[in-house]
């Protein structure tokens, strides 16, 4: 069984006239990151590889919760539809049991969905841990099981 662990970067800030890319996490953000992280540690879960947006708030996310951690930044990743980011995915090495997304809403939260189905919400530093049998280059909208998802404030 693999895992696929769908993580929305934690709470960004609002700064007036800095590009969307250049967004730092607030410190809400922060501790929600490192707490996401500690969580998914407390899973049983290490991740194989992570891959990022290259969005200071997801390089942040990634880099807080992961600290050390296998991190690749992807920049097909930033603004990208369910659809681009599970071909990312797909590319995963077959080796590879646990993989996590780390990006942006709306397309993290509609992969998270279109892979396990549901509705919940996704704010920021939520993710969901989606268990699938296929190796990743065959994975595709409908096979997944969510396993578990952890919003950072507990709803």
């Amino acid at each position: 069984m693999r895992r696929l662990i769908v993580f929305r970067h934690a709470k960004a800030a609002q700064v007036p006239g800095l590009d969307d890319r250049e967004r730092p996490l607030t410190e809400r953000g922060e501790t929600d990151a490192r707490r996401a992280g500690n969580e998914i540690r407390g899973l049983g879960l290490q991740p194989d590889l992570v891959l990022c947006s290259p969005s200071l708030r997801t390089k942040q996310t990634a880099e807080l919760a992961f600290p050390g951690g296998p991190i690749s930044f992807e920049t097909e990743i930033y603004q990208a539809y369910p659809e681009e980011l599970l071909e990312l995915v797909r590319g995963a090495d077959p080796e590879f049991d646990t993989v996590v997304l780390c990006g942006h809403n709306p397309g993290v939260h509609e992969l998270a969905i279109a892979l396990a189905g549901g509705e919940y919400p996704f704010r920021p530093g939520a993710f969901a841990v989606i268990e699938v049998d296929s190796p990743w280059v065959d994975l595709w909208p409908g096979e997944g099981r969510l396993a578990t998802r952890w919003d950072p404030k507990g709803v």
